[in-house]
């Protein structure tokens, strides 16, 4: 049963990795990618619907995304959604396309951007120690039923070394995020 704990809880701190992952990847780092575009939602037919849901989204060269709606109509809000969002990108649409021209970064905007991964980071690692708090919980619980304390504290000890290595993994996604954001 303790086994079953700190599998789930190792899986559950893997999740919240590959969370950071994502959320990062949505940050603009000097290059075009699809990923800049994930968490803008556009209002479509009265509901939020993600970008990539209404739009093929390309990357024709480093500095450029083209977004082709299928629903022509869509085009309007789609650019309305960009402008809103915190990309800091003026779309240029013709009509059936629109472009977004990625500008190289500014020393300020680098600054920005490193905080925000920071925040991102600082969220993934709230989210592990949360999931570390659960797992001891479980195992204290067992501690009361079936359980030995010396047992419940070598598996305690072993979800925390589970905690430090998930942590570490995070600040070594965050040291190269900053490296690529601060490449000039």
């Amino acid at each position: 049963m303790p086994q079953a704990i700190k599998k789930d809880a190792e899986e559950r701190m893997d999740k919240a990795i590959g969370a950071l992952k994502r959320d990062l990847s949505t940050l603009r780092a000097g290059r075009a990618t699809p990923a800049l575009l994930d968490r803008i939602q556009v209002e479509y037919y009265g509901a939020m619907t993600p970008v990539n849901q209404l739009a093929n989204i390309n990357t024709p060269d480093t500095r450029t995304l083209l977004l082709q709606p299928w629903d022509k109509s869509s085009v309007a809000a789609i650019e309305k959604a960009i402008m809103k969002s915190d990309l800091g990108l003026t779309p240029s649409n013709d009509g059936s396309t629109i472009r977004l021209s990625i500008p190289p970064l500014t020393e300020e905007r680098r600054t920005e951007l490193v905080k925000l991964t920071k925040k991102f980071g600082e969220e993934a690692k709230i989210a592990i120690r949360n999931i570390r708090r659960d797992a001891n919980d479980e195992i204290k619980k067992l501690e009361k039923s079936t359980i030995s304390e010396d047992e419940s504290r070598r598996h305690q000890d072993d979800i925390q070394k589970s905690t430090d290595r998930f942590v570490a993994e995070v600040e070594k996604v965050l040291a190269s995020k900053e490296k690529e954001i601060m490449e000039v």
